[in-house]
């Protein structure tokens, strides 16, 4: 396995990719979070939430693969419920550097999503109650592109039409929808068509807000 638990796995899970976002997030959300995998480098943590119920914080690391395989193996140890926190690349004119959307679908533009049975369509879609909330909280929703390498070869960010581009939310909402999991997922661009990125604070902060709405719409 991939994850070699220390501690329980709750139902409730939010994903992000960095480990270290997993870090600053389980100690954000958890009262005294403990450790409950180091293996590979996938930080995850288990604790309770301030609504007093378990939850875990799990990282996915980089890419489709590495997301598919964590989420299978969280769903074998207990899992039922899980928000993806990621970041994206700008693809759309508009699409500003903070700017923070519920998934309403990821396009299957990587491998390891449509090995998982992505739609005909190429339209991988959130579960629909978490879709709800999120876009509730949020009060945006938008598509993200699923790729296979972050640095395109022809050095363009042209694609289908998508507010934003990213590795593995594609991967892991094809993965939950194949193992019976309720999954969704919060996207934060992070860089915009012109190269401007978010620095470290406004990144973190950024990351943070978006925690605790992931918990909110995971109730």
């Amino acid at each position: 396995m991939h994850l070699r638990p220390h501690e329980p796995v709750a139902e409730r899970v939010v994903c992000p990719g960095d480990p270290g976002r997993a870090l600053r997030l389980a100690q954000d959300l958890l009262e005294a979070p403990r450790m409950l995998n180091h293996h590979r480098g996938l930080w995850g943590y288990s604790g309770i939430a301030p609504d007093g119920s378990p939850l875990t914080v799990q990282a996915t690391g980089i890419g489709g693969p590495s997301a598919a395989a964590v989420l299978h193996e969280l769903a074998g140890l207990g899992a039922r419920r899980v928000v993806r926190v990621g970041t994206a690349v700008a693809v759309a004119p508009g699409v500003a550097v903070g700017d923070a959307f519920a998934i309403e679908a990821a396009l299957a533009g990587d491998g390891a999503s449509r090995a998982r049975g992505a739609p005909p369509d190429g339209r991988v879609r959130p579960d629909a109650d978490l879709d709800a909330a999120l876009a509730g909280l949020t009060g945006r929703r938008g598509i993200v592109w699923s790729v296979d390498l972050f640095y395109p070869l022809t050095g363009s960010s042209a694609g289908p039409r998508a507010e934003a581009r990213d590795l593995q939310t594609a991967a892991l909402l094809a993965a939950a929808a194949r193992l019976g999991l309720a999954a969704g997922a919060l996207c934060l661009v992070t860089r915009d068509r012109a190269g401007r990125s978010l620095d470290d604070p406004a990144l973190h902060a950024a990351e943070l807000r978006l925690g605790r709405l992931a918990l909110a719409a995971l109730g």
